[in-house]
């Protein structure tokens, strides 16, 4: 997985309580090593989790080790970008977008 930082890794086992169980509203990037625009996003996702930290929690969850969260939420592109607020998802964007873009795309929802 692409590591990046200020952003954690979360998996099917523990993707219910980091997420689903969190205070914050949290940005999911399901994402794959294999995935080009995934890489290309790495960096806006780093700096949106600074820019937004305490406000946003910024993860990462790998597709390919993580198939039962994957399928729960019907995801089939990379990188598809979901925001869940109190345990539910409420917007999904799919592909890679400049930080500018992707930060107008979550004041709605943040």
């Amino acid at each position: 997985m692409i590591v990046i930082d200020g952003v954690d890794a979360v998996t099917d086992a523990d993707f219910d309580h980091e997420v689903l169980g969190a205070g914050l509203p949290v940005l999911v990037e399901f994402t794959a090593d294999w995935c080009g625009p995934c890489r290309q996003l790495a960096p806006v996702l780093s700096a949106v989790a600074g820019e937004q930290a305490g406000r946003l929690k910024v993860v990462q969850l790998d597709v390919d080790s993580n198939p039962e969260v994957t399928a729960r939420y019907g995801v089939l592109a990379m990188p598809t970008l979901m925001v869940f607020r109190a345990g539910e998802p409420v917007k999904s964007m799919v592909g890679a977008r400049p930080k500018r873009k992707l930060l107008q795309e979550l004041e709605e929802v943040v």
